[in-house]
């Protein structure tokens, strides 16, 4: 069986969306959901500012980091780097279709070149003594994913994969845009189902369009993990209802005024480190979906924390426009 970690709940990495701000949210919601960083770049790593981009709070264990190339040489210079940081695991993102990350040659294009991404998984691997997993597309463009995804899952395994975060949608290169290749391609979820068959001692994880706990757990019964991309970000309040329901651990309701204090807490400590208040609430405007007084909650982070000199009270304003008698988890 793989020894990979049974990471049931993943939150997936999201570019401008999961950044340290965002993931330490969401740890104040479930202490058990794998967090994933937004994807940085291996040359970004090697010739950029390492702290800032591979920084994160203690607090966000388990976190993994995602890394975005496809030259096996400068993943393990990327990758000799970040375990130095002492992520709980390192990705390799095969999904992402931007033009941006086409143009570096890397990202779902890889999907095309399974060979490639067997050599950057050993080299990965090679120096990593955490988990080397891939996050990938069941295929691109003109591929038939009843061969391209049992060729690319394959490869892959044989090179020492430790697990596989599936997008059960094609990307399509050419013709949409990013943000329609997150909707436009129809999603497949059986043919995930088909691989996990096919690889019962591989850990397999599912992504695309999961909106509720429900659903998670639906998948739950074919697949090893779920991972909740959009829904997690616009409606963070369903992450509190994870560790109960997910994993099954006699939690008690999140409180929310802790929640309140800590992110005040947080933000505190950003502005004093030279930040802005909205680098932080700008991740909190979907928290209260459907609750009384969340038009006002958002309303006063989008126009407050953008004032100067704008600090955290903003916050505590905020939380205080809710009705928490209203708020139930989303099932």
């Amino acid at each position: 069986m793989s020894t990979y970690p049974q990471h049931r709940i993943a939150v997936a990495p999201m570019m401008d969306w999961t950044d340290r701000h965002c993931r330490f949210l969401h740890r104040q919601l479930t202490h058990k959901a794998l967090l994933y960083t937004e994807m940085v770049v291996a040359d970004g790593i090697i010739h950029g500012d390492r702290g800032r981009l591979l920084g994160y709070d203690q607090i966000e264990h388990p976190v993994a980091l995602q890394l975005g190339g496809s030259e096996p040489g400068k993943l393990v210079e990327a990758v000799r780097i970040a375990v130095d940081f002492g992520y709980d695991e390192i990705n390799l993102n095969v999904g992402c279709p931007s033009d941006r990350v086409q143009s570096g040659a890397f990202g779902a294009c890889l999907m095309r070149d399974p060979d490639l991404v067997a050599r950057c998984v050993e080299a990965m691997k090679s120096v990593s003594d955490v988990a080397v997993t891939v996050k990938c597309r069941i295929g691109v463009d003109e591929q038939d994913p009843e061969a391209a995804l049992p060729d690319f899952a394959r490869t892959v395994v044989e090179a020492g994969v430790d697990a596989l975060w599936v997008h059960a949608r094609k990307a399509w290169l050419e013709g949409l845009s990013p943000k329609e290749n997150r909707d436009i391609p129809p999603l497949d979820y059986n043919i995930v189902y088909r691989l996990k068959q096919d690889y019962p001692s591989l850990f397999i994880g599912i992504n695309g369009g999961v909106a509720t706990l429900s659903q998670a757990v639906e998948h739950l019964n074919q697949v090893d993990g779920v991972m909740l991309g959009r829904a997690a970000y616009h409606n963070a309040s369903l992450l509190a209802g994870v560790d109960r329901q997910i994993y099954g651990m006699d939690v008690a309701e999140v409180e929310w005024g802790d929640v309140c204090a800590t992110m005040m807490a947080h933000a505190e400590a950003h502005l004093a480190a030279g930040g802005r208040l909205i680098h932080v609430t700008r991740h909190m405007i979907g928290l209260f979906q459907g609750v009384r007084g969340a038009r006002r909650f958002r309303q006063i982070l989008s126009a407050d924390a953008v004032r100067p000199g704008a600090g955290p009270d903003v916050i505590a304003a905020a939380f205080a426009a809710i009705d928490f008698s209203d708020l139930t988890v989303a099932a």
